[in-house]
C-alpha cells in the first residue's frame, strides 16, 4: 500500500488548516507542525485525524514530510540521491 502525507490527507479530504484544526479541537499551529513532522505526533491527535480524514493508520506516512516526498523520488528514478 502506497503512503500519503497528513497534508495530503488532509487536502484529498477537502479540509483547510483552520478547519482541522477546529474539528481536532488543536491550534492551526500545531496541525501544521505535525503535517511537517509526524515522528512524535500525540496518539490522541492521530487517532482523531486519522477520523477526520477517514484513512487507515497503515495509509499515512508518520516522520518528516521531507522523507516521504524522497521515497517518493526515489521511486520514480529507481535510485537514492543519498549514493
Amino acid at each position: 500500500m502506497y503512503r500519503i502525507s497528513w497534508k495530503a490527507a488532509r487536502v484529498n479530504r477537502g479540509l483547510t488548516l483552520k478547519s482541522a484544526a477546529k474539528m481536532s479541537g488543536r491550534s492551526v499551529d500545531t496541525i501544521q507542525k505535525y503535517e511537517k513532522d509526524s515522528s512524535n505526533i500525540p496518539r490522541d491527535l492521530m487517532v482523531a485525524l486519522l477520523n477526520i480524514y477517514q484513512v487507515p493508520v497503515d495509509m499515512v506516512f508518520c516522520g518528516v514530510e521531507s522523507d516521504l516526498i524522497g521515497t517518493f523520488e526515489e521511486s520514480l528514478t529507481g535510485r537514492s540521491e543519498k549514493a
